[in-house]
């Protein structure tokens, strides 16, 4: 008896979606282009990309994260997250790629004597990264670059020794490198419940233009964005302490947990 063998039917792989690289990489939110102020965005936080990677893009993320303006409203919009997915592609697939075509960007007349934000959502995730923005800014000394960062260490590193002339940043305050920032030496800015919060603690508001932030006085008040679940969350604390208030309670929990704690209490 002659007995055929069933071989196992062929299965489909299913392809992952790749995304398209943006064809122009610099845009304009509602409140930046009041300035006339140009932005480069990646997600907030951290995302998954259609081919499955996982990538952090705010590593020094900290209660930030729990009222961050940028996982609401229109930046949860599948186009707009799409975009800033993209953005985020083409800097880890083709990094050289994308400094030589940011810095084609850059040469347009419009841009000359204007300024850049780096990052209305995300943050310099990577020190190859950083180096290839602090690249572009010697390509086009005629450009002006500020951000917000909570990378505090790796700037440290790859931007105090030698800062370009044409970077402004600002420490804000609400990450996991809280306590490496140096009060009354670096320049800082913090979310507060409102402007009245601001005044009274003898800060300075950006809210009538972003780049106060960089070129306003100093230490920089930050006003939390009308977002009600949010500002429930923040209550009437700013990011500082909440921040502090949650490494107080890890501190705590390690202490409680060290052999030499307990053996201090036999």
């Amino acid at each position: 008896m002659t007995t055929t063998a069933t071989l196992p039917t062929p299965t489909r792989r299913r392809r992952r979606r790749r995304l398209r690289r943006p064809d122009r990489l610099l845009g304009q939110n509602s409140e930046l282009r009041a300035d006339g102020v140009w932005n480069w965005t990646l997600p907030a936080l951290a995302t998954r990309l259609p081919d499955g990677r996982t990538v952090s893009t705010c590593p020094a993320a900290g209660v930030c994260a729990l009222a961050c303006y940028a996982r609401s409203g229109t930046y949860n919009f599948p186009a707009v997250a799409e975009r800033h997915q993209a953005n985020l592609a083409y800097v880890l697939d083709d990094l050289p790629g994308w400094q030589r075509q940011m810095a084609a960007e850059l040469a347009h007349q419009r841009h000359r004597g204007g300024w850049i934000r780096i990052h209305d959502s995300g943050d310099f995730f990577s020190d190859h990264y950083l180096a290839a923005w602090l690249r572009i800014m010697a390509f086009r000394p005629y450009v002006n670059f500020y951000c917000y960062t909570k990378e505090v260490s790796r700037f440290r590193r790859l931007v105090e020794p030698a800062p370009p002339r044409n970077f402004w940043w600002v420490y804000s305050y609400g990450g996991r490198e809280d306590h490496l920032i140096r009060p009354g030496i670096d320049r800082v800015a913090d979310v507060f419940p409102d402007e009245e919060s601001i005044r009274a603690a003898g800060w300075h508001s950006q809210n009538a233009s972003d780049l106060l932030a960089v070129l306003g006085p100093a230490p920089v008040g930050i006003p939390a964005n009308n977002i009600p679940h949010l500002r429930r969350r923040q209550g009437d604390r700013t990011f500082r302490q909440w921040q502090a208030e949650l490494d107080a309670r890890r501190a705590a929990r390690r202490r409680a947990h060290s052999p030499h704690t307990a053996q201090g209490e036999r």
